[in-house]
């Protein structure tokens, strides 16, 4: 199963969410990549800002593919890419 780049946005709101104890809309993220980092996600709560890195990425998408497809996939399962012709990020789950 392969998600992209507004998935894993969502995904990734609904666990901030889930963590801050706030709402998945009080939420803004911006996916990166770079050699150094990897893939990364800086997010906006309340008006602060902070990255994330891939490991949270990950987490959130193992419980997004969980809770909204009924698919349990662990982190390793998970490969993330990005489509260089359309500049989409992707996530896969191998189950």
């Amino acid at each position: 199963m392969r998600v992209y780049t507004n998935e894993i946005i969502n995904a990734i709101c609904l666990n901030i969410a889930d963590r801050r104890g706030v709402k998945p809309e009080d939420i803004e993220v911006q996916l990166a990549w770079d050699e150094e980092y990897g893939y990364t996600a800086e997010i906006w709560v309340t008006g602060r800002s902070q990255y994330i890195i891939q490991s949270n990425i990950l987490e959130a998408l193992e419980q997004y593919f969980y809770t909204e497809y009924q698919l349990r996939v662990f982190r390793s399962d998970i490969t993330l890419g990005i489509d260089e012709e359309s500049e989409q990020f992707w996530a896969e789950a191998r189950s």
